[in-house]
């Protein structure tokens, strides 16, 4: 049975392996290779900051990582906060693990968190591949944007919300 828990300095490791093994195969079939080759090596890497956080979270099974993702204030990139707004952050679920729940019960944990934290607004920058997941969890798709991840990098992606 898969535990939430959240995760600390120590998880970084676990959580770029996770990343890295994840991300390549799950959002192949949603992105060009040419965007894949530029966009991978810049959003496969765990952020220390973002892990260690307090509001990013770890789903373990069996001693192993299966499943990361979190919430901040802060929005990414832009770093701004507003009052009552979340943004989650950094979502993954091993690509051998999917429709298994890990997703729900990290976004569960997610927002029992935020809630009791004042956020009434979760927003996020959905990959291509994850909107159907969000869509389950109850977000609801603002409209398509591009995530500006360098010079002549824009990860197309889909702007949502859901209120808690």
């Amino acid at each position: 049975m898969p535990t939430v828990r959240i995760a600390t300095r120590a998880d970084v490791a676990a959580v770029d392996a996770l990343l890295a093994r994840a991300y390549p195969r799950l959002l192949k079939a949603d992105y060009a290779p040419s965007m894949l080759v530029m966009a991978l090596p810049l959003i496969s890497r765990a952020q220390p900051g973002l892990v260690a956080c307090g509001s990013y979270f770890v789903v373990e099974e069996a001693g192993a990582v299966i499943g990361a993702g979190g919430w901040t204030a802060p929005a990414p990139g832009r770093g701004g906060t507003r009052a009552g707004v979340g943004n989650i952050r950094h979502v993954v679920t091993d690509d051998r693990a999917v429709r298994r729940g890990v997703g729900r019960a990290l976004m569960t944990a997610v927002f029992t968190q935020a809630q009791g934290a004042g956020v009434r607004r979760l927003e996020c920058l959905s990959t291509l591949t994850a909107v159907p997941f969000y869509a389950a969890m109850g977000f609801t798709a603002r409209g398509a944007v591009k995530v500006p991840l360098g010079p002549g990098i824009d990860f197309p992606a889909v702007a949502m919300w859901r209120g808690l």
